[in-house]
């Protein structure tokens, strides 16, 4: 005798069913009000896969039978996954969980830049490393039909242990499965691939060429959609190139506009001045002040259009 049905309510089945009738009938509601297919469904879902994680594992199915939702509560069984996603994508090895383009980790690379690049425009070539399926297993990390799931953890990569504090009072503990170190599978080292060590993919230098646009800016990114790492059953992340602005002699950039602090004398102030700077382009640029203008101190005269490209102004203070 149960204390509560609620969970067993909530997927359609009654006390004492057994696990393929409760898979059956996760996989069925799990699919109907997936988030991708029902938007509006999130909480329902949700319930969907806190009572399908609570039934399918028998000591929590234990403590719910006995005590119901408030026994799991007030021992501290709270989910072994973290978020209703996770649990979808353990039960689904491939079909609707690979439609969502699960993805690896993006890798990020600084690349330092000169004020006269982001000016003019550039192409760099830069040496990155990164994760490859192996193609000497084709990604399995062994022999064909050498990878079998971890008996450990049943596949789930994770331990969950239920430690009796006191009465009434339970504690879960979730760790690292031992056998197969997070994996949820294992391979018998004479079986394991020679080229990949049984890690299933190997590490492989690419030459990226990084085109730099005219007017970009300090911290700007550019992306390389899925040249990051590749791990099997997941799409590639992305190579992130953050453009990092090294500091110019003579030139600070400020946002569309180019500033150049300028010295001069007083009698060049009071009396007019020509002077010559050299742009990011090389070009000679001749400023020249107006008769009887005189120039205060912190002053700022503005030159149109020599500013970074497309941007506005060069400025002089």
């Amino acid at each position: 005798m149960v204390k509560e049905t609620k969970f067993y309510d909530i997927l359609g089945v009654k006390p004492g069913c057994s696990q393929d009738d409760l898979k059956k009938a996760y996989r069925k509601l799990a699919l109907k009000y997936h988030p991708d297919k029902n938007p509006n469904e999130g909480e329902k879902f949700k319930q969907i896969s806190q009572a399908y994680e609570v039934l399918s594992d028998p000591e929590k199915k234990r403590i719910y039978d006995q005590g119901g939702e408030q026994a799991l509560k007030e021992g501290g069984v709270g989910g072994g996954f973290s978020s209703p996603m996770d649990l979808f994508d353990m039960f689904f090895s491939g079909g609707f969980a690979r439609r969502r383009e699960r993805r690896g980790k993006d890798v990020v690379h600084q690349l330092t830049i000169t004020l006269e690049e982001l000016y003019k425009g550039s192409v760099r070539k830069l040496a990155v490393q990164k994760n490859v399926i192996c193609d000497k297993c084709e990604g399995r990390g062994g022999k064909k039909g050498a990878v079998e799931q971890c008996p450990t953890c049943k596949g789930t990569g994770m331990q969950v242990q239920v430690q009796q504090l006191g009465p009434g009072m339970l504690q879960q503990i979730q760790t690292v499965c031992p056998e197969c170190r997070g994996q949820g599978e294992r391979i018998n080292p004479k079986d394991r691939c020679k080229q990949c060590q049984g890690k299933k993919v190997v590490r492989d230098r690419k030459i990226l060429e990084v085109h730099v646009d005219k007017g970009m800016s300090d911290g700007q990114k550019i992306i390389f959609n899925g040249e990051g790492d590749q791990e099997p059953d997941l799409e590639p992340g992305d190579i992130i190139i953050v453009l990092d602005e090294k500091e110019h002699p003579t030139f600070k950039r400020s946002g569309n506009d180019l500033i150049l602090r300028m010295e001069i004398q007083l009698v060049e102030a009071l009396c007019g001045f020509q002077k010559v700077i050299q742009t990011l382009d090389d070009r000679d640029l001749v400023i020249t002040t107006l008769p009887g203008e005189v120039i205060k101190h912190g002053d700022v005269k503005c030159i149109l259009n020599e500013g970074e490209l497309a941007f506005e102004n060069l400025l002089y203070s």
